[in-house]
Protein backbone atom coordinates (compact mmCIF):
# COMPACT_ATOMS: atom_id res chain seq x y z
CA UNK A 1 0.00 0.00 0.00
CA UNK A 2 1.60 3.67 -1.02
CA UNK A 3 2.00 5.57 1.81
CA UNK A 4 -0.48 8.81 2.08
CA UNK A 5 0.91 12.45 2.27
CA UNK A 6 -1.36 15.84 2.10
CA UNK A 7 0.39 18.57 0.51
CA UNK A 8 -1.67 21.95 1.78
CA UNK A 9 -1.44 24.34 -1.36
CA UNK A 10 -1.46 24.00 -5.05
CA UNK A 11 2.30 23.17 -6.27
CA UNK A 12 3.34 22.40 -9.99
CA UNK A 13 2.05 19.64 -11.20
CA UNK A 14 5.26 17.65 -12.44
CA UNK A 15 5.99 18.35 -8.70
CA UNK A 16 2.45 16.29 -7.71
CA UNK A 17 3.27 13.58 -10.31
CA UNK A 18 6.77 12.78 -9.18
CA UNK A 19 4.85 12.10 -5.78
CA UNK A 20 2.09 10.41 -7.12
CA UNK A 21 4.52 7.69 -8.45
CA UNK A 22 5.06 6.12 -4.89
CA UNK A 23 2.52 8.01 -2.57
CA UNK A 24 -1.08 8.35 -2.50
CA UNK A 25 -1.69 12.19 -2.52
CA UNK A 26 -4.17 14.63 -1.36
CA UNK A 27 -4.32 18.21 -1.80
CA UNK A 28 -5.64 21.35 -0.59
CA UNK A 29 -5.52 22.23 -4.40
CA UNK A 30 -6.00 26.14 -4.15
CA UNK A 31 -2.82 28.83 -4.78
CA UNK A 32 -4.56 31.45 -2.88
CA UNK A 33 -6.88 30.32 -0.21
CA UNK A 34 -4.65 28.30 3.18
CA UNK A 35 -6.46 25.34 4.20
CA UNK A 36 -9.26 25.36 6.44
CA UNK A 37 -7.79 23.61 9.62
CA UNK A 38 -10.86 21.50 9.74
CA UNK A 39 -9.27 19.76 6.43
CA UNK A 40 -5.95 19.70 7.91
CA UNK A 41 -7.14 18.03 10.77
CA UNK A 42 -8.82 15.60 8.92
CA UNK A 43 -6.00 15.24 6.50
CA UNK A 44 -3.10 14.43 8.61
CA UNK A 45 -4.87 11.74 11.20
CA UNK A 46 -4.99 9.43 8.07
CA UNK A 47 -1.03 11.05 6.39
CA UNK A 48 1.97 9.27 6.68
CA UNK A 49 3.41 12.34 4.85
CA UNK A 50 2.40 16.19 5.36
CA UNK A 51 4.03 18.93 2.82
CA UNK A 52 2.98 22.72 4.31
CA UNK A 53 4.23 26.21 3.80
CA UNK A 54 5.03 28.59 6.65
CA UNK A 55 1.32 29.32 6.97
CA UNK A 56 0.05 26.30 8.34
CA UNK A 57 0.31 26.33 12.16
CA UNK A 58 1.34 22.52 13.08
CA UNK A 59 1.20 22.62 17.00
CA UNK A 60 1.27 19.45 19.91
CA UNK A 61 -2.54 19.46 19.52
CA UNK A 62 -2.52 19.05 15.89
CA UNK A 63 0.10 16.76 15.98
CA UNK A 64 -2.29 14.49 18.49
CA UNK A 65 -4.60 13.61 15.65
CA UNK A 66 -1.39 12.83 13.40
CA UNK A 67 -1.44 8.73 14.48
CA UNK A 68 0.81 7.66 11.57
CA UNK A 69 2.67 10.93 10.25
CA UNK A 70 6.10 10.24 9.78
CA UNK A 71 7.69 13.57 8.21
CA UNK A 72 6.50 17.32 7.99
CA UNK A 73 8.09 18.84 4.91
CA UNK A 74 8.22 22.38 5.43
CA UNK A 75 8.53 24.41 2.24
CA UNK A 76 10.71 27.01 3.88
CA UNK A 77 13.99 27.65 5.44
CA UNK A 78 12.08 28.94 8.84
CA UNK A 79 10.50 26.57 10.20
CA UNK A 80 8.52 28.72 13.36
CA UNK A 81 5.27 27.46 12.12
CA UNK A 82 6.31 24.11 13.84
CA UNK A 83 6.16 22.56 17.09
CA UNK A 84 9.92 20.72 16.61
CA UNK A 85 10.01 19.72 20.28
CA UNK A 86 6.13 17.90 19.92
CA UNK A 87 7.03 16.43 16.82
CA UNK A 88 10.37 15.09 17.96
CA UNK A 89 8.35 13.89 20.86
CA UNK A 90 6.75 11.66 18.34
CA UNK A 91 8.67 10.70 16.27
CA UNK A 92 7.71 12.43 13.13
CA UNK A 93 10.99 14.00 11.33
CA UNK A 94 11.21 18.00 10.30
CA UNK A 95 12.80 19.11 6.90
CA UNK A 96 13.23 22.77 5.10
CA UNK A 97 14.19 23.78 2.42
CA UNK A 98 17.48 26.27 3.14
CA UNK A 99 19.86 27.31 0.90
CA UNK A 100 18.18 27.09 -2.48
CA UNK A 101 16.54 30.55 -1.65
CA UNK A 102 19.77 32.27 -0.48
CA UNK A 103 20.43 34.46 -3.43
CA UNK A 104 16.76 35.33 -4.34
CA UNK A 105 16.10 36.25 -0.72
CA UNK A 106 18.87 39.13 -0.67
CA UNK A 107 18.10 40.18 -4.21
CA UNK A 108 15.16 41.16 -2.84
CA UNK A 109 16.24 42.54 0.71
CA UNK A 110 18.54 44.86 -0.86
CA UNK A 111 15.72 45.61 -3.86
CA UNK A 112 13.99 46.74 -0.89
CA UNK A 113 16.68 48.80 0.66
CA UNK A 114 17.40 50.74 -2.55
CA UNK A 115 13.50 50.99 -2.90
CA UNK A 116 13.06 52.51 0.10
CA UNK A 117 15.67 54.59 0.57
CA UNK A 118 15.06 56.23 -2.78
CA UNK A 119 11.71 56.59 -2.53
CA UNK A 120 10.58 54.35 -5.30
CA UNK A 121 7.08 53.74 -4.13
CA UNK A 122 6.19 57.06 -3.29
CA UNK A 123 7.32 58.64 -6.42
CA UNK A 124 5.58 56.01 -8.62
CA UNK A 125 2.46 57.20 -6.70
CA UNK A 126 3.08 60.68 -6.75
CA UNK A 127 3.36 60.32 -10.63
CA UNK A 128 0.43 58.27 -10.97
CA UNK A 129 -2.14 60.66 -8.82
CA UNK A 130 -0.85 63.46 -11.24
CA UNK A 131 1.32 65.40 -8.56
CA UNK A 132 4.23 65.75 -11.35
CA UNK A 133 3.89 69.32 -12.05
CA UNK A 134 7.54 70.23 -12.37
CA UNK A 135 11.12 69.60 -11.48
CA UNK A 136 11.91 70.64 -8.12
CA UNK A 137 15.70 70.65 -6.20
CA UNK A 138 14.19 68.70 -3.29
CA UNK A 139 11.53 66.75 -4.96
CA UNK A 140 11.04 63.26 -3.52
CA UNK A 141 14.87 63.23 -2.02
CA UNK A 142 15.89 60.00 -0.58
CA UNK A 143 19.23 58.87 0.76
CA UNK A 144 22.55 57.47 -0.89
CA UNK A 145 23.47 54.09 -0.25
CA UNK A 146 26.54 54.13 -2.18
CA UNK A 147 29.87 54.32 0.92
CA UNK A 148 26.98 54.53 3.66
CA UNK A 149 27.23 52.03 6.57
CA UNK A 150 25.07 48.75 6.62
CA UNK A 151 24.47 46.90 9.90
CA UNK A 152 23.29 43.08 9.70
CA UNK A 153 21.59 41.68 12.11
CA UNK A 154 22.06 37.70 11.83
CA UNK A 155 24.54 36.61 9.58
CA UNK A 156 23.61 33.40 8.19
CA UNK A 157 23.57 32.00 4.23
CA UNK A 158 20.99 35.17 3.58
CA UNK A 159 23.13 37.82 5.95
CA UNK A 160 26.39 37.18 4.27
CA UNK A 161 24.69 37.18 0.67
CA UNK A 162 22.94 40.25 1.12
CA UNK A 163 27.16 41.63 2.67
CA UNK A 164 27.81 40.39 -0.90
CA UNK A 165 26.04 42.78 -2.34
CA UNK A 166 26.80 45.98 -0.16
CA UNK A 167 29.90 45.43 -0.75
CA UNK A 168 29.50 45.93 -4.70
CA UNK A 169 28.10 49.45 -3.52
CA UNK A 170 31.32 49.84 -1.54
CA UNK A 171 29.01 49.84 1.45
CA UNK A 172 30.77 49.86 5.31
CA UNK A 173 29.45 46.87 6.10
CA UNK A 174 29.09 46.01 10.61
CA UNK A 175 26.95 42.97 11.42
CA UNK A 176 25.72 41.73 14.90
CA UNK A 177 25.39 37.39 15.48
CA UNK A 178 25.59 34.66 18.04
CA UNK A 179 28.85 34.36 17.10
CA UNK A 180 31.39 35.54 14.89
CA UNK A 181 32.41 34.70 11.43
CA UNK A 182 35.75 34.92 11.13
CA UNK A 183 35.97 34.08 7.29
CA UNK A 184 33.71 36.20 6.35
CA UNK A 185 34.87 39.22 8.33
CA UNK A 186 38.12 38.17 6.00
CA UNK A 187 36.43 37.79 2.84
CA UNK A 188 33.82 40.35 2.84
CA UNK A 189 35.65 43.49 5.00
CA UNK A 190 33.21 42.44 7.53
CA UNK A 191 33.50 44.44 11.16
CA UNK A 192 31.80 42.57 14.41
CA UNK A 193 29.84 45.17 16.52
CA UNK A 194 27.78 44.46 19.34
CA UNK A 195 23.90 45.13 18.86
CA UNK A 196 24.20 48.56 20.62
CA UNK A 197 26.77 49.92 18.52
CA UNK A 198 25.11 48.67 15.39
CA UNK A 199 22.11 50.08 15.73
CA UNK A 200 23.94 53.79 16.82
CA UNK A 201 26.14 53.36 13.66
CA UNK A 202 24.51 52.00 10.99
CA UNK A 203 22.49 53.76 8.12
CA UNK A 204 20.59 50.74 6.81
CA UNK A 205 19.37 47.75 9.90
CA UNK A 206 18.84 44.68 8.00
CA UNK A 207 16.98 42.11 10.30
CA UNK A 208 18.37 38.44 9.28
CA UNK A 209 17.95 36.46 12.11
CA UNK A 210 15.89 33.48 12.41
CA UNK A 211 12.78 34.27 14.17
CA UNK A 212 12.83 32.48 17.68
CA UNK A 213 11.12 32.65 21.39
CA UNK A 214 15.22 34.77 22.30
CA UNK A 215 14.63 37.18 18.73
CA UNK A 216 11.05 37.65 20.10
CA UNK A 217 10.26 41.81 20.06
CA UNK A 218 14.18 41.46 19.44
CA UNK A 219 14.43 45.62 18.02
CA UNK A 220 11.81 47.48 20.06
CA UNK A 221 11.47 50.94 21.35
CA UNK A 222 14.63 51.63 23.11
CA UNK A 223 16.47 49.87 19.75
CA UNK A 224 15.02 52.67 17.63
CA UNK A 225 15.82 55.50 20.26
CA UNK A 226 19.91 54.41 19.70
CA UNK A 227 18.86 54.50 15.79
CA UNK A 228 19.98 57.72 13.97
CA UNK A 229 16.88 59.94 12.44
CA UNK A 230 17.93 59.24 8.95
CA UNK A 231 18.13 55.36 9.48
CA UNK A 232 15.90 52.72 7.81
CA UNK A 233 14.96 50.06 8.98
CA UNK A 234 14.76 46.72 6.52
CA UNK A 235 13.12 43.14 7.55
CA UNK A 236 12.99 40.13 5.28
CA UNK A 237 13.45 37.76 8.32
CA UNK A 238 10.15 37.27 10.32
CA UNK A 239 7.81 40.19 11.48
CA UNK A 240 7.48 39.02 15.05
CA UNK A 241 11.28 40.06 15.56
CA UNK A 242 10.62 43.92 15.31
CA UNK A 243 7.77 45.52 17.63
CA UNK A 244 5.77 46.91 15.29
CA UNK A 245 3.99 49.37 17.70
CA UNK A 246 7.69 50.73 18.67
CA UNK A 247 8.23 50.72 14.65
CA UNK A 248 5.26 53.12 14.22
CA UNK A 249 6.06 55.32 17.14
CA UNK A 250 9.64 55.96 15.73
CA UNK A 251 8.42 56.45 12.03
CA UNK A 252 5.65 58.83 12.86
CA UNK A 253 8.07 60.64 15.52
CA UNK A 254 10.93 61.00 13.06
CA UNK A 255 13.01 58.13 15.74
CA UNK A 256 13.97 57.01 12.21
CA UNK A 257 13.71 57.67 8.70
CA UNK A 258 12.04 55.06 6.89
CA UNK A 259 11.20 51.33 6.92
CA UNK A 260 10.72 48.20 4.35
CA UNK A 261 8.96 45.40 5.42
CA UNK A 262 8.96 42.65 3.96
CA UNK A 263 6.69 40.75 6.58
CA UNK A 264 4.26 41.58 9.28
CA UNK A 265 3.58 39.26 12.39
CA UNK A 266 0.53 38.95 11.43
CA UNK A 267 0.34 37.66 7.51
CA UNK A 268 -1.61 38.84 5.37
CA UNK A 269 -1.26 41.95 7.76
CA UNK A 270 -4.49 43.94 8.10
CA UNK A 271 -5.54 46.63 5.56
CA UNK A 272 -6.26 49.27 8.41
CA UNK A 273 -2.25 48.28 9.85
CA UNK A 274 -1.09 51.53 11.21
CA UNK A 275 2.09 50.52 9.35
CA UNK A 276 0.28 51.04 6.09
CA UNK A 277 -0.80 54.36 6.45
CA UNK A 278 2.33 55.80 6.69
CA UNK A 279 4.39 57.10 3.75
CA UNK A 280 8.20 56.12 4.42
CA UNK A 281 7.15 52.83 4.75
CA UNK A 282 7.41 50.30 1.77
CA UNK A 283 6.14 47.16 2.14
CA UNK A 284 5.64 44.11 0.18
CA UNK A 285 3.65 40.74 1.17
CA UNK A 286 6.44 38.16 2.42
CA UNK A 287 7.92 37.82 -1.30
CA UNK A 288 11.45 37.01 -0.66
CA UNK A 289 11.95 33.98 -2.23
CA UNK A 290 9.36 34.22 -4.85
CA UNK A 291 11.64 33.90 -7.90
CA UNK A 292 10.35 31.57 -10.35
CA UNK A 293 13.29 29.01 -10.13
CA UNK A 294 13.82 29.52 -6.55
CA UNK A 295 10.06 28.38 -5.43
CA UNK A 296 10.43 25.71 -7.98
CA UNK A 297 13.86 24.48 -6.59
CA UNK A 298 12.08 24.95 -2.76
CA UNK A 299 8.97 22.98 -3.76
CA UNK A 300 11.44 20.02 -5.42
CA UNK A 301 13.79 20.07 -2.41
CA UNK A 302 10.61 19.76 -0.17
CA UNK A 303 9.06 16.60 -2.13
CA UNK A 304 12.83 15.09 -1.73
CA UNK A 305 12.61 15.53 1.39
CA UNK A 306 9.81 14.10 2.09
CA UNK A 307 10.31 11.05 0.00
CA UNK A 308 13.83 10.35 1.23
CA UNK A 309 11.93 9.99 4.61
CA UNK A 310 9.20 7.85 3.66
CA UNK A 311 11.63 5.48 1.69
CA UNK A 312 13.55 5.25 4.88
CA UNK A 313 16.23 7.05 3.34
CA UNK A 314 17.86 10.20 5.74
CA UNK A 315 17.07 13.54 4.22
CA UNK A 316 18.91 15.92 2.96
CA UNK A 317 17.55 19.03 5.40
CA UNK A 318 16.64 17.83 9.03
CA UNK A 319 15.38 20.36 11.42
CA UNK A 320 16.26 19.45 14.77
CA UNK A 321 15.09 20.94 18.57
Amino acid sequence: MKPKIFITRKIPTHIVSHLEKSCDVSIWNYENTPVPREVLEEHIAEADGLFCLITESINEELLKKATKLKVISNMAVGYNNIDIEAASKKGVTVTNTPGVLTETTADLTFALLMATARRITEASSFLREGQWQTWSPMLLTGQDIYQSTIGIIGLGRIGEALARRAKGFNMNIIYHNRSRKLQAEEELGLQYVSLEDLLKKSDYVCIMTPYTPETHNLIRKEHFQLMKNTAILINTARGGIVNEKDLYQALAEGEIWAAGLDVFEQEPVALDHPLLTLPNVVTLPHIGSASISTRLKMAEVAADNLLRVLNGEIPRNVVKK
